[in-house]
């Protein structure tokens, strides 16, 4: 949760409106496994509604011109991605190293058409290549979005978590924040 605190703070400090939902209704772990079993028993209707509203609350704001950009980690990497076939508020999308369990969220990709994505990609995790990260790209690039996928060799899963310095590769954490700050400020105006 300090990790996801700490980079709210800085997409605000790089200009933008920031916000967190808390799509768990206040449970939290710092085990990966335990977010594992957090996201396998998060009830993805409710989900849904709650990345929607966020991105209503967030659009509305006179600050953000109405576009809505979604960023995620790990399991909320593909609950990033999942978010702009939600709303239409949503144009741009990054999702971290995403495992991507396509089968609870039942995505309707055409929702993507004129959006953007982005993927970040780890070696630990299988890099672009991953069968998951494949789907995700060809259903994008279908519905007329754009998606780039971006490999980072030698990485670990979670190699963006600066509070993990067992995973955490700061070149790579560097590079794939500059590319989705250039992608939002792109996209979101």
């Amino acid at each position: 949760m300090p990790h996801i605190v700490s980079l709210t703070d800085r997409f605000a400090e790089a200009g933008f409106v920031a916000l967190a939902p808390d799509l768990y209704h206040g449970e939290h772990t710092t085990e990966p496994d335990e977010a594992g079993k957090l996201l396998m028993g998060l009830a993805m209707d409710q989900a849904a509604k709650d990345i929607a509203g966020a991105a209503d609350y967030l659009a509305a704001r006179p600050e953000t011109g109405g576009k809505v950009g979604s960023v995620g980690f790990c399991s909320g990497g593909s609950l990033a991605l999942w978010s702009a076939t939600l709303s239409d508020k949503i144009a741009a999308t990054v999702g971290f190293y995403p495992p991507m369990p396509w089968e609870r969220m039942s995505p309707d990709w055409s929702g993507y058409a004129g959006k953007s994505a982005i993927i970040h990609c780890s070696e630990a995790d299988g890099t672009s290549a991953a069968e998951g990260i494949q789907i995700a790209k060809r259903s994008i690039e279908d519905a007329s979005g754009d998606c780039v996928l971006y490999d980072y060799p030698g990485t670990k899963h979670a190699f963006f978590n600066d509070d993990r310095p067992e995973v955490f590769d700061r070149q790579a954490a560097a590079t794939s924040w500059a590319r989705t700050l250039e992608l939002f400020r792109k996209k979101l105006g």
